[in-house]
């Protein structure tokens, strides 16, 4: 069992009132500790001036993914492996770091959550949705079913965070650091904490609603689009995973997905309903489409995403537009001119929809009784077979 040397970091904008607590139960805790000021204004770090806590003062708010890789650069230059994030703002108890610690010492390198027991008193029920909703899309980007993805309880091997490049700073970064890393090949792990949410009048949130939740939308549709796309992630832990894509090992994919507890028929429907969004034209959407679907009638969105691949530009598009000319004028689209490709842009759309409408059903028919027929016999041919 290894047991990574570990800096406790803690990122802290305008949480003066309850910075000390939390530096005082890490400190209790014997960790080296790392406070992260990410431009603050109330004059919280100066009450640890008699306390042997590091300091970074970042000069203006650059957001706390910023603050976290500022932290990740100071261990790593002096030789910590892991960085251990906790919360200003007293929702986490520095008691339990060494639970996440003894738990990445079990598979080290990994990355390990604290999971947020959401049953104590104060907890906004917008807390528990918002956890549930980052749960679902992270399955999706990533395969693997997590309790708390939201959570900033967490212990990052410091490589991680210094050696991969991001796209955001800020509120998402926690969310594209986790899916990057289960890229990267890190095991993720989760092990129960505590959480303490002050009375509503009380507790300090610089989360807002329509801005931080138009990021989070913007993140997840790069990041399920990434997912879906051909080439591999470049795996920089452990060994190769067993990550298949649908596009390169289409049977692979199928067979292992007729391993997971989901029926038949229920995955015949998942890539039906795949097939028919994928050929409508609605490709900005047409991801955000299939998990809406599939999340209310309970089928199997990889599945569904994955068979949506099989209508991909420009084949099943340009049979769209041609049976829907065909219905329209009685002739098929033979006349490909600036004036028809370009500004006849709306009528090919209504074409296209049109079309969709006729050839999309039997694409799915097909691709569903196909789907049905290699479950079954992958099925009867897996001798070790059994639901998870």
């Amino acid at each position: 069992m290894s047991v990574p040397s570990t800096l406790l970091m803690i990122p802290v904008y305008n949480h003066g009132a309850t910075l000390r607590g939390v530096v005082e139960g890490a400190l209790e805790q014997g960790f080296d500790v790392l406070v992260v000021d990410d431009g603050s204004t109330d004059g919280g770090l100066e009450r640890l001036a008699d306390l042997p806590v590091r300091r970074i003062v970042l000069a203006e708010n650059q957001g706390k993914g910023a603050a976290l890789r500022a932290g990740a650069e100071l261990a790593r230059d002096e030789g910590f492996e892991a960085l251990l994030t906790v919360d200003a703002d007293g929702q986490h108890d520095p008691a339990d770091a060494p639970l996440l610690v003894a738990k990445a010492s079990e598979a080290w390198p990994c990355l390990v959550i604290g999971a947020r027991r959401m049953d104590g008193p104060n907890i906004p029920a917008s807390s528990r949705f918002g956890r549930a909703f980052s749960n679902f899309w992270v399955r999706l980007e990533c395969g693997q079913s997590l309790p708390d993805t939201q959570s900033g309880y967490r212990l990052y091997p410091v490589r991680l965070l210094t050696d991969t490049n991001f796209l955001t700073r800020r509120y998402t970064f926690e969310i594209e650091a986790l899916v990057r890393g289960a890229w990267a090949g890190l095991p993720v792990h989760s092990v129960p904490v505590s959480v303490h949410y002050a009375p509503g009048k009380e507790r300090i949130s610089h989360f807002r609603a329509f801005r931080d939740n138009a990021r989070l939308t913007v993140l997840h549709t790069a990041l399920v689009t990434r997912s879906l796309l051909p080439w591999p992630h470049r795996r920089r832990f452990g060994a190769e995973a067993d990550r298949i894509s649908p596009l390169r090992h289409p049977l692979r994919f199928l067979r292992h997905l007729s391993l997971e507890n989901t029926s038949p028929l229920e995955l015949a429907v998942a890539v039906a309903v795949g097939i028919f969004i994928g050929a409508l034209p609605i490709i900005p959407f047409g991801l955000v489409t299939i998990a809406y679907v599939c999340h209310r009638l309970k089928l199997n969105v990889l599945a569904a995403a994955a068979a949506s691949n099989v209508c991909i530009a420009p084949f099943v598009p340009f049979l769209c537009i041609q049976i829907g000319h065909r219905l329209l004028h009685g002739h098929w689209w033979i006349t490909f001119t600036r004036q028809t490709l370009l500004n006849e842009m709306h009528h090919r759309l209504w074409e296209w929809l049109l079309g969709a409408f006729v050839l999309g059903p039997l694409l799915s028919l097909a691709g569903a009784a196909l789907t049905y027929g290699l479950v079954r016999a992958f099925r009867g041919r897996s001798d070790d077979f059994r639901p998870l």
